[in-house]
């Protein structure tokens, strides 16, 4: 039997993600009025297949994937609800959990069903593409991970409730767009003094794989007391060329919650993280 699935967004990413689920046999329902022609084209080249309105596609469809711009991902899925929608609801947009699980809780009052999702990795493209996690009840996200096996969207349940997809979604992207943006600041900086090449061929030396090595936050903690101090004097540096040194600041005060636990290697990386949540420090035992 054919799973009908209506597609909220075909955008850069919803468009290629929408058309792996054709692969498997699904078919894809995306909604051309009000689009641009990018995202027509787009969604012509992925093989979804145009409905009339939003209306047509919800009542002949079985789940809703949502794949849009963050800030518009509670407004789409409350007018989806409005539509009277009542099937599995894919909610795979960059938000906090809190959000997700007020989405959620919308759709159950709704009669409709949420599956918390997060895309982690660029389009589909060329054999590759993002990791699908998948969060929720365990037979709605059997059957949402069902539409892309064997595709280039890998579908990966977590076995977790509702905020679980998201809340890892946030992880990786605090990180990983923190990076770029703080890698836009350092070259500015060495720009300004001349220095842009020579950073440059620093940043090929390197070989950490940052976010892999759990394991080394707690020396970062035990160095905190000489970090914070430096990060202060980056800020200063920042702002004598005019760029911004909120992101400097921001990490001095984030290791001065590592302040007193100088040059302590006895950590767990559990341990590290509690002391971040505790914004008057860390106590004096572990």
């Amino acid at each position: 039997m054919t799973t009908t699935v209506t597609l909220l967004h075909p955008g850069a990413m919803g468009a290629p993600v929408g058309g792996q689920a054709t692969h498997t046999g699904a078919r894809v329902l995306y909604v051309p009025t009000g689009r641009g022609p990018a995202s027509v084209e787009r969604a012509r080249q992925a093989g979804l297949e145009a409905a009339e309105s939003l209306e047509s596609a919800l009542s002949v469809s079985e789940l809703v994937l949502s794949i849009c711009p963050p800030h518009a991902a509670e407004d789409v899925a409350h007018e989806v609800l409005e539509h009277g929608f009542r099937g599995v609801y894919v909610e795979a947009n960059a938000i906090s959990p809190d959000r997700a699980t007020r989405i959620a809780k919308a759709c159950s009052e709704r009669g409709a069903l949420m599956v918390d999702g997060s895309l982690i990795g660029g389009p589909p493209a060329g054999g590759s593409g993002p990791r699908l996690y998948l969060s929720g009840d365990a037979a709605a996200v059997a059957r949402v991970a069902a539409l892309f096996e064997g595709t280039d969207v890998p579908a990966r349940p977590l076995d977790a409730g509702i905020g679980a997809a998201s809340a890892l979604k946030m992880a990786y992207a605090s990180f990983q767009k923190s990076a770029r943006v703080l890698a836009a600041v350092s070259h500015a900086l060495a720009a300004s003094h001349g220095v842009g090449d020579e950073l440059t061929r620093e940043g090929r030396e390197l070989t950490a794989r940052i976010l892999a090595e759990v394991d080394h936050f707690p020396s970062v903690a035990a160095r905190a007391w000489r970090w914070a101090p430096e990060m202060e004097e980056i800020a200063a540096a920042l702002d004598s060329v005019g760029l911004p040194p909120e992101m400097a600041r921001a990490s001095a005060a984030v290791l001065r919650r590592w302040e007193p636990d100088k040059d302590r290697l006895d950590l767990t990386p559990d341990d590290v993280y509690t002391r971040l949540r505790t914004p008057e420090g860390p106590s004096t035992t572990t």
